[in-house]
Order: C-alpha cells, then sequence, then structure tokens
C-alpha cells in the first residue's frame, strides 16, 4: 500500500480494499489529529484534509454515507474519530474548557508583547490555536520582528515571560522570525499544520505576508486557506513609546546591542540541529524535537491502522 501519491496527497492501492483518495484523505486526518488526541468537527476535517482538495459538503457526506470509510471512523455528537477512539470527546470537551479560561491570558499578554519596540506580528501556535490544552499548559506565540533587532527584541519579549510567570501565567515565545525570514524551510505536514492552524492576534498584513509567502502548504492541506477562527479579541496596543524606541535604537550603539545580545545567546543555545535555528533572522528554540516526533507517530498510526486492515 501507498499513503501519499506523488502530489502529496493520499492514495491507497491495497488488493481487496479500493477507498475513493476522498476517505482515505479523511483517515489520515483523523489518523494525525488521533496523534494530539484531538477528534475533528466536518469542518475541520475539511480544513485540514491531507493532500485532497475537496469542498466542505464533499468530505461531510463521505464522513455520513457509509461504505468504506464507516468502518474506519466513528461519530460521537459533533465529532468524528478513528474507531475505537470514541473516548476522545469528552477529554475534548475537558480541553476545550480549560482553554476558554486560557485565551483571555493569551490576548493580554500578546497586547504587551505587540505594545513592545521592533514586534512586527504576535500569534499563538500550538494546542492553545486548536484550544486543545491541559490545566497548566504553556501558551505558545511566535513572533514576527523588525529586521536587524530580532535577538533585542526576543530579550524585551523574555520580561513579559518573566512578569506573566509571576502570576502563574506560563508564557513560551518559541519562536521568532525577521520580517526577511518569512518563508519557511521545513516544508512538511507539521510544518504547514503549525502555519495554517496558527492564530494571529497582532499585525493581520504580516500574517497575510508569511501566508502568502508560503503558499507550498497548500501541496499538504489545499483547503487550509483562510484564518483559522477569528482572534479571541483584536489586539490594538499602544504602539507610540516602542516606536520612539524604536527610533532611538536605530543607531550604532543599537547595533552592537544587538550583535551582544546574539553572541550572548548563541553561546547558550549552542549549535543548531534540527527544529533549531539561530542567526541574525531566526531563533527557533523548538529543543525537544516535536516537529519530528509527531511526524513519526503519524507514520506509526498509519502503520497501526494497516495492520488494522486499512
Amino acid at each position: 500500500m501507498k499513503v501519499f501519491g506523488a502530489q502529496g496527497g493520499p492514495s491507497v492501492v491495497r488488493s481487496g480494499a479500493r477507498p475513493s483518495g476522498l476517505e482515505a484523505g479523511i483517515l489520515c486526518t483523523l489518523a494525525y489529529a488521533d496523534i494530539f488526541d484531538y477528534p475533528l468537527t466536518p469542518a475541520e476535517a475539511h480544513r485540514y484534509l491531507i493532500g485532497i482538495p475537496a469542498s466542505p459538503g464533499q468530505v461531510a457526506d463521505a464522513l455520513r454515507t457509509g461504505g468504506w470509510l464507516a468502518g474506519q471512523v466513528r461519530q460521537v455528537g459533533e465529532f468524528w474519530v478513528l474507531r475505537g477512539r470514541e473516548h476522545l470527546t469528552g477529554l475534548r470537551r475537558a480541553r476545550t474548557a480549560v482553554a476558554t479560561r486560557l485565551w483571555p491570558e493569551a490576548v493580554r499578554y500578546a497586547r504587551l508583547i505587540a505594545a513592545l519596540p521592533f514586534v512586527r506580528m504576535v500569534a499563538v501556535t500550538g494546542a492553545l490555536a486548536l484550544d486543545n490544552v491541559e490545566p497548566g499548559d504553556d501558551i505558545d506565540y511566535l513572533v514576527v520582528t523588525a529586521p536587524g533587532r530580532l535577538w533585542v527584541c526576543r530579550a524585551l519579549v523574555i520580561g513579559v515571560v518573566r512578569r506573566a510567570a509571576r502570576r502563574g501565567v506560563k508564557l513560551c515565545p518559541n519562536y521568532f522570525l525577521s520580517e526577511r525570514a518569512l518563508v519557511l524551510d521545513d516544508r512538511n505536514l507539521f510544518t504547514a499544520h503549525e502555519l495554517t492552524q496558527m492564530v494571529p492576534l497582532y499585525g493581520l498584513d504580516v500574517y497575510w505576508r508569511m501566508r502568502r509567502s508560503n503558499f507550498w502548504t497548500a501541496r499538504f492541506l489545499p483547503n487550509a486557506a483562510g484564518l483559522p477562527r477569528r482572534p479571541a479579541a483584536e489586539v490594538r496596543p499602544p504602539r507610540w513609546l516602542g516606536a520612539l524606541l524604536e527610533v532611538a535604537s536605530q543607531t550604532p550603539p543599537g547595533d552592537w546591542v544587538e550583535r551582544w545580545e546574539m553572541g550572548r545567546k548563541l553561546k547558550k543555545f549552542g549549535p543548531p540541529g534540527p527544529e533549531r535555528r539561530f542567526d541574525a533572522d531566526h531563533c527557533q528554540g523548538h529543543f525537544d524535537g516535536h516537529g519530528r516526533r509527531t511526524l513519526t507517530a503519524f507514520a506509526a498510526r498509519l502503520a497501526g491502522l494497516l495492520e488494522g486492515g486499512f
């Protein structure tokens, strides 16, 4: 059996079983979400459908009309899951309740970060972007900065992180990019998901530039255009102080501070590696290899489905 065709979409070639490409794509999509214990609504299954352009109606019809797919998936209320994973719907509801309480904090601190000098975009990423959080989880942010001031900006953001920690809120701004580095080099299903599911809270113009600069995501998730959801609240920070500080720092001493801070942190972070990149335009600190582990788990999940008769 072959799971992905030449164009990146799911295909199935197996004697005795002939699901359509759409059915195979839906199953792969539910399998990817299952890695995160995350049931999907039909609308979510459509948006994150792996490799298959389709309409929402086509996905909804494939889910409810039975046939080959009916033996592989189950519906519980508004959600769809892999067969045998029906219990995850209760977990999703519980995590959504936690996320509802966490979003106001995410917006509050996004507003503080957005008011800092050199910040051009703030977006919530990771589990909170999907309302899939446990009590005590971090709030993950991606921050886009002005060119030439990424490391000074990061140092200022860490000040906000420490302020939040004193109130028991865990912020994790683990990805910084400058405006001249919006094109992502890691082009795989995991990165496509992270980009298309992140929720911008500030800097929508930069968000759309980033989405347009990474049109390759359509190879993996062809239906995931547009915002994944409306932001919990529109962040409108006071920018006058940050703008004044930006003007004041555009000097040779400001350049020296930027180089000093970058050199200091590069020594601490050590050499780059998978999902770790540190230079003038990138601070990607995914030290646990989450993306690689996710793709490995996805491959194992598909192998398990094969053994079960897929």
